[in-house]
């Protein structure tokens, strides 16, 4: 085929950021809410600039007719990035402006210093003085390292002293302070220590001050010839660079003086394209712990509290209750507690002997991890597997893996250039001589904190054959076996990227047989150049396809009227809500026997070629029903979702029905009302 034109990856991901701020505009969201989706927005705006544009950066290293060769034109796209977050920045600013605004009306008051009355300001001196001024610090330019990645310092100006820099305590502090009076009343940290700099430079003048903040390379630079162990030590040896990496922004105040800017640029050794002019206040992301309990139910979400599940959550003996059928759990929608008390069940039952399972981001504390030292202090065999690898939570994974094996677990970590990106666990049991295995298969990592935020899914089920698979998985992970022979399981980077080639070819085949063929997908993100070609062919053959995605989505697609003959459109839409969408669900209609999986990999080319991942056949009748009912409901909304043509307007699904669905809402009613009819 002719090589279809594709988007670029990092300027589309840009545009599902657009879709969190869209959010924090959106009039129903309510007011608290919006400034979580403001926080969201700068949260992973700063992750997308110390890891995608650091790795742009990159790109002026390499010889210019090499770079020609491999098409990379870091230049022109990190020019286009700019503009395009400039452009989005502004709009931050109006919502930001307007959310504030809303909730003064609401009675909810983020201060400036020139509001405050003289009781607030004696309040406030007071604690500047208490426990404030002690945390902060005084210094200047001259050792640029210092300056720590993703902190908040402002820039003082004095008439005789050098350029200093004061860091913002707000880790230690919090960013907001509540102060007193009969409403809501809060003030920024950095106006607090604005408000009292003078004491911090006495017999100096403060002229002003301006804040900056800078975001360093996150990505670690490894050597590839590391044993496991090895690339342990390296990794967590090398964490430190995060702090003290290649800056890849420095946003400053706009306000802030020229002849400062040209300072403060010449002594952190920046490039123009690195200074990023911004608003007054910075780290934003700061809004997650912007959270009232008092304040009117009008400002937050409903609650709506994990269901209990029909059968796991009310069952004395899980195995037993898995063993008779497939159970699927959804979070955040159902208690993540079935997850927790499988792990529990197996560290006590006197007739386990083993328990595997991998570890992408391990919980700081958690039921799971007690269960597995319970586990370990009744003599159980336990083999994890910790990927030192996962950004961001090296370190807490590399600090729990060497606990379980002070514990007595075997513990294996990543091996060079790959990652186990996989959500898996088995338990084995003896019963009456006879091996019993008991698998769960998720989309999800074991994490209680996130499955209250993150939409995943997970299968327990004993069904021999994919239990037998998911052991071969382990033992490639022990280094036992080097290519597992599964036909259930989709496993990467075995299997993975053929059987989707093949499922898709099947749909080609049957449309040109003029059976009934459809692809319905939804992932985080498609960006594999083969997955994109091989679903183009599709549509032009005449399958149906329709895609969910998250996040960035490389695939361009028609318009209705530019498809020509059995050609079918390609419509694509992406949901932003008060959940995170993050459950990877395919289903392909084979010619009226319809197959669906689940798991861990997108169609992303690391996913299908450079991690170790697993998916799922759903092969329970009732489990494959519910889930191609949640997956209808995701493609049926009409309220959240947006949709992802060729232009990246992130318009709204034109709502041509009567009636409105809002998938995340539909599918936790749906759940509540199997529930009550089951329990």
């Amino acid at each position: 085929m002719k090589k279809q034109p594709l988007k670029h990856r990092d300027i589309n991901w840009l545009y599902f950021n657009e879709r969190v701020l869209l959010e924090a505009q959106c009039k129903d969201t309510p007011l608290l809410e919006r400034l979580k989706f403001l926080a969201i927005f700068s949260s992973n705006l700063d992750e997308f600039f110390k890891v995608r544009v650091s790795q742009l950066r990159q790109l002026k290293d390499v010889e210019k007719s090499l770079r020609r060769k491999l098409a990379l034109k870091g230049n022109k796209t990190l020019k286009q990035i700019l503009s395009t977050v400039a452009e989005q920045q502004r709009l931050f600013g109006k919502v930001i402006e307007e959310t504030l605004t809303e909730l003064r009306d609401k009675g909810v008051f983020l201060k400036e210093i020139q509001e405050l009355d003289p009781e607030q300001h004696q309040f406030l001196q007071e604690l500047f003085n208490r426990e404030i001024k002690e945390q902060c610090q005084l210094l200047d330019f001259s050792n640029p390292r210092l300056i720590k990645d993703g902190a908040l310092y402002l820039v003082i100006e004095t008439p005789s002293i050098p350029l200093q820099i004061v860091e913002i305590p707000s880790k230690k502090i919090g960013r907001f302070i509540a102060l007193p009076g009969i409403q809501h009343n809060y003030i920024y940290l950095d106006n607090v220590v604005r408000l009292f700099l003078s004491e911090l430079i006495p017999n100096e003048k403060v002229l002003g001050s301006y804040s900056i903040k800078i975001s360093r390379d996150a990505e670690l630079y490894l050597d590839d010839d590391y044993t496991d162990t090895q690339l342990v030590e390296k990794i967590y040896d090398s964490l430190g660079q995060r702090k003290s990496g290649q800056p890849t922004r420095l946003l400053f105040d706009a306000a802030m003086p020229v002849a400062m800017q040209q300072q403060i640029q010449k002594a952190l050794d920046l490039g123009p394209v690195d200074m990023v002019a911004g608003g007054r206040y910075h780290n934003l992301s700061d809004f997650f712990e912007f959270d009232i309990e008092s304040a009117g139910p009008e400002l937050k979400y409903n609650p709506l509290e994990p269901l209990p599940h029909p059968v796991l959550s009310t069952c004395k003996d899980m195995f037993k209750a898995i063993q008779g059928k497939d159970q699927l759990v959804h979070f955040p929608y159902q208690q993540f507690d079935t997850v927790e008390r499988f792990i529990a069940q197996a560290a006590q039952d006197d007739k386990v002997n083993s328990i595997k399972i991998s570890l992408y981001r391990i919980a700081k504390t958690s039921a799971l991890t007690d269960s597995i030292l319970k586990a370990l202090e009744n003599g159980k065999e336990v083999l994890l597997f910790v990927e030192a690898q996962a950004r961001f939570d090296e370190a807490n994974n590399i600090k729990w893996g060497r606990t379980f094996e002070d514990a007595g677990a075997k513990v294996l970590y990543s091996v060079p250039n790959i990652k186990v990106h996989s959500k898996i666990a088995l338990v084995t049991r003896i019963v009456n001589e006879q091996v019993e295995h008991y698998a769960y298969i998720g989309t999800g990592n074991f994490n209680a904190k996130t499955a209250r935020i993150y939409c995943d899914h997970g299968l327990f089920t004993a069904h021999n054959k994919i239990t037998s698979e998911l052991n071969q998985v382990f033992e490639v992970l022990e280094r036992k076996l080097i290519i597992p022979k599964t036909k259930k399981l989709l496993v990467s980077p075995f299997s993975t990227r053929n059987t989707f080639m093949e499922l898709i070819q099947n749909e080609i085949s049957n449309a040109e047989k003029g059976l009934p063929a459809r692809i319905t997908a939804k992932m985080n993100s498609l960006e594999d150049t083969k997955m994109i070609t091989a679903i183009e062919a599709a549509s032009k053959a005449g399958v149906e396809v329709r895609l969910l995605v998250r996040g960035f989505c490389r695939l361009i697609p028609k318009e209705p009227h530019e498809v020509k003959g059995n050609e079918k459109p390609i419509y694509i839409t992406s949901i932003i809500d008060r959940f995170l969408e993050h459950g990877r669900i395919y289903l392909f209609e084979n010619g009226g026997k319809e197959k669906m999986y689940i798991g861990s990999a997108d169609w992303m080319t690391r996913n299908l070629d450079r991690r170790i991942e697993v998916l799922t056949p759903i092969l329970d009748k009732d489990v494959f029903e519910e889930l191609k009912d949640i997956l209808q409901l995701q493609m049926a909304d009409n309220i959240k979702a947006r949709v992802l043509d060729a232009n990246d307007t992130n318009r709204k699904v034109q709502v041509d029905t009567d009636s409105s669905i809002r998938s995340q809402y539909a599918i936790y009613n749906y759940l509540k009302e199997k529930y009550n009819a089951e329990s």
